[in-house]
């Protein structure tokens, strides 16, 4: 049984340290990883993501996914729910290392039906809903400060490492 370590950043700005370090403290044994471009968008449902889909290409019945917490896969409940929808389907677990989703048995399903459990249903749409809602709101908060920067004169980005008027002096020095 191989053990699969995806890891996946938003951005260029990003590190996969953080992934690194709660992977290496779980202590997996044999890790065959798999670590998406920065540039494969996480507005991208996972299932559409080129290093997922190797993934899940590669994985054979009885593996183990193994990821660093449930966000650097998905970001919604109707992600989360296909998701393990298609890891039943191809008989793999899925291992979460930290975060909400760290103690729970997500693919866990009722053994008459094979349906996944009502209350396995029920924590992914509430810790998923808990999720959505703090990145919602540091989203509204970003824009508030930028709202309210831009009240008091504050202009975005960088300042300029070369004055407006020395930029025009040369302009004039060399056209």
């Amino acid at each position: 049984m191989a053990n699969l370590v995806y890891k996946r950043v938003s951005t260029d700005q990003q590190s996969t340290a953080r992934q690194n370090l709660v992977l290496d403290e779980a202590g997996i044994e044999d890790p065959v990883v798999f670590e998406e471009d920065p540039g494969a968008s996480s507005r991208l449902h996972p299932l559409q993501r080129p290093k997922f889909g190797e993934l899940l290409t590669y994985a054979r019945p009885g593996d183990t996914v193994h990821i660093s917490e449930m966000f650097r896969l998905v970001r919604g409940s109707g992600h989360i729910l296909d998701v393990l929808d298609v890891l039943h389907r191809d008989r793999l677990a899925l291992r979460i290392h930290d975060g909400a989703f760290s103690a729970m048995d997500l693919t866990a399903r009722h053994p008459r039906t094979g349906e996944l459990l009502s209350t396995v249903k029920f924590m992914v749409h509430t810790l998923a809903a808990a999720g959505e809602l703090q990145r919602d709101l540091q989203r509204e908060l970003t824009y508030d400060g930028l709202r309210a920067a831009e009240a008091k004169g504050s202009k975005g980005g960088r300042r300029r490492a070369v004055a407006a008027t020395k930029t025009d002096d040369v302009r004039t020095a060399y056209l």
